[in-house]
């Protein structure tokens, strides 16, 4: 991770991952996928790390792709790959409340 000082704030902090960070994306999706299968955590806490093992490497290189522009400042990518988990979160929350 990468620090600047808040210009607003003196003694805050602004944090922005950095490449080497978000290259580290396919190992958390693989953890994550381990973590599933061996924890077995409530659906709405795993559904996130099932749609990203699902969406593999295309997945997760769009998914990158959103870091770097989010924390580097790159080209907004295509398609939004946090908007498509938080999607599928809301989702399984309110299904959850329904039952």
């Amino acid at each position: 991770m990468d620090r600047q000082n808040d210009p607003n704030h003196r003694q805050k902090g602004i944090y922005s991952l950095t490449e080497s960070s978000i290259q580290l994306v396919p190992l958390l999706a693989h953890m994550a996928a381990w973590g599933r299968r061996h924890t077995h955590p409530s659906r709405e806490l795993s559904v996130r790390a099932e749609i990203l093992e699902k969406g593999g490497p295309a997945l997760w290189d769009a998914f990158m792709a959103e870091l770097r522009h989010l924390h580097l400042g790159a080209a907004p990518p295509a398609r939004s790959v946090f908007d498509e988990l938080q999607a599928v979160y809301l989702k399984a929350i309110q299904l959850r409340k329904k039952a």
